[in-house]
């Protein structure tokens, strides 16, 4: 079992609380067990929350950099006795779930400026020119 640091175990919880947190609000619901998916879904918006445009710099820094280095935490987690889980809670819950990529570099990249179109002078010429 991979040895986790105590940021990245405290920043798993601390997910955990909010997502928890997040599905009370939504669902109105009392706490109770989060699936992968949902525990992902909160470790998104939390990180997002918290570190802004840096959440790549950061999770990168903690060598977090997939939906499964978030799984692998997890079930450390789970095995020195922090979290619990239920049979169907599995590590392939975390694989695949969305791409860092996606959700945390993309939000924050500036647009790209539409392709400037020559004046319409400019375009005529051009076409006349190329037509000979």
């Amino acid at each position: 079992m991979q040895k986790i640091g105590f940021a990245e175990a405290l920043d798993s919880i601390v997910a955990l609380d909010f997502t928890t947190k997040q599905q009370k609000k939504i669902k109105g619901v009392s706490v109770r067990h989060v699936t992968g998916p949902e525990l992902l879904d909160g470790v998104r918006r939390y990180a997002l929350k918290e570190f802004g445009p840096m959440v790549i710099t950061v999770f990168d820094n903690w060598g977090i950099h997939s939906c499964e280095d978030v799984g692998n935490i997890v079930f450390n987690l789970i095995g020195a006795g922090v979290f619990g889980k239920t049979e169907d809670d599995s590590i392939e819950q975390f694989k695949n779930v969305y791409d860092f990529e996606e959700v945390f570099v993309k939000p924050f990249a500036p647009e790209k400026p539409p392709t400037a179109k020559p004046p319409a002078h400019l375009a005529a010429r051009r076409a006349a020119t190329s037509s000979k």
